[in-house]
C-alpha cells in the first residue's frame, strides 16, 4: 500500500494539504460535541496562524454541543476535519442532530473521507492492510476497526497489523490510551465517554490531552480497547 498514486484514486473524497505552508500540524481525536474540551485542548496547543489542526472526524453527536463544535471548526482556516461515521449518518439522513444549522450541514456534507500530506494520512476509521489503499471504498475509511468479518471489537484490529506507508492517523475505535506505531496513530480516547480528548503533534510525536467536564454517555468496558503497543 503506497501513498500518492493510490490516494489519487479517492478523487473527491481526498483532500491534499500543502504541508510546507504550516510550521506545525496537530491531529485531534473524536470530539463528539464536546466543545468545552475542544476549546481547552486548543488553548493547551496555543496555535498561531502557522499551526494547522486536523480532526479525525466525529465532530458531532453524543455530546452537548454539536453545533458549537462544527461552528468552531468551519469558521477557522487553521482547522480542518475528515468525515466521520457520525457525519455520514447525517448526510445519509439516518440521524438528526438538534441545533445544526444549514451552514453546519453544508460544511458536514463537504468533508472529505481522507486528508493527506507527505507520507501521512488522516481518516476516521482506518485502512485494511490486506489490500491497497486505492482499492478501498471511501465508506470503508469511515468504519474500519477489526479485521474480523463483522468488524466488531474483537482482535485482530487493523492498526495492530498495519506497518505500511502512509502513516495513518485515526479515531473511531475508542482506546483506553493513545496508540502510536510506525504505521498508525490512534486518537479516540473516549472524550464523550469520560475519557480524554487527545491531540498529537506531528513534528515532535508528543500527545496532549484534556479531560471532559463530565461523562456524557456511558460505554461498556468491552468496547474500549487497550491497544497492544508495538515493541
Amino acid at each position: 500500500m503506497t501513498g500518492d498514486s493510490a490516494l489519487a484514486e479517492l478523487r473527491d473524497s481526498h483532500h491534499r494539504i500543502e504541508a510546507d505552508r504550516w510550521e506545525d500540524i496537530y491531529v485531534v481525536g473524536d470530539v463528539h460535541g464536546c466543545l468545552s474540551a475542544l476549546e481547552r485542548l486548543v488553548d493547551r496547543i496555543d496555535p498561531d496562524d502557522d499551526t494547522l489542526l486536523v480532526v479525525v472526524g466525529d465532530l458531532i453527536r453524543k455530546g452537548p454541543d454539536s453545533h458549537g463544535v462544527v461552528e468552531f471548526v468551519r469558521e477557522r482556516d487553521t482547522v480542518v476535519s475528515v468525515r466521520g461515521n457520525n457525519e455520514a449518518k447525517i448526510v445519509r439522513g439516518d440521524k438528526e442532530v438538534p441545533g445544526l444549522t444549514g451552514e453546519d450541514r453544508a460544511y458536514i456534507e463537504s468533508l472529505p473521507h481522507a486528508i493527506s500530506w507527505d507520507g501521512n494520512l488522516v481518516v476516521h476509521g482506518g485502512v485494511d492492510p490486506r489490500k491497497s489503499l486505492g482499492d478501498h471504498d471511501p465508506a470503508e475509511l469511515l468504519t474500519m476497526r477489526s479485521l474480523t468479518p463483522d468488524g466488531s471489537y474483537d482482535r485482530p484490529f487493523w492498526f495492530e497489523e498495519y506497518a505500511d506507508s502512509p502513516r495513518v492517523f485515526f479515531g473511531h475505535t475508542v482506546l483506553a490510551e493513545p496508540y502510536e506505531s510506525a504505521g498508525a496513530v490512534g486518537l479516540d480516547t473516549g472524550c464523550v465517554y469520560g475519557g480524554e480528548l487527545t491531540a498529537y503533534h506531528v513534528g515532535s510525536g508528543e500527545f496532549l490531552t484534556v479531560e471532559p467536564e463530565e461523562t456524557y454517555q456511558e460505554r461498556s468496558s468491552d468496547s474500549i480497547v487497550t491497544p497492544r503497543m508495538p515493541n
